[in-house]
């Protein structure tokens, strides 16, 4: 069964953000190498087990909230779910090279999701 599998932290100041999140939830929180300003979230339950990974990057907009990912199997298979049950594409499928495929959608009450497909031939 899909589930949420990522959540996504949009931020005008990342180390503002950073220092917010992992001084109120003990998060782990580090940038990634690379040319993005990519962070990526560890969190744990209150069991100390892994919890829900998720990243934080700079927001695009000024209305950009916090993004929950849902697993499938095809982003194309649910898309077309999506439509045919009154939702909406907002950002099309596109690839993350050797990771997988990302699409954002909005629910028939006007929330935003994203979709992932996990594939590392995704080009």
């Amino acid at each position: 069964m899909p589930t949420i599998t990522h959540f996504m932290i949009p931020a005008e100041d990342l180390e503002r953000a950073e220092r917010f999140y992992t001084e109120i939830f003990g998060w782990k929180i580090k940038k990634l190498p690379g040319p993005l300003d990519y962070y990526e979230i560890e969190t744990t339950t209150t069991e100390g087990e892994k919890g829900l990974g998720g990243g934080m990057a700079r927001r695009d907009n000024p209305d950009e909230k916090i993004t929950n990912y849902i697993d499938v199997p095809s982003i194309d298979e649910y898309i077309a779910k999506i439509e045919k049950l009154g939702g909406k594409v907002a950002v099309p499928k596109m690839a993350v090279p050797g990771t997988g495929y990302v699409a954002i959608c909005v629910d028939t009450e006007n929330n935003v999701f994203g979709l992932w497909e996990t594939d590392v031939n995704a080009r």
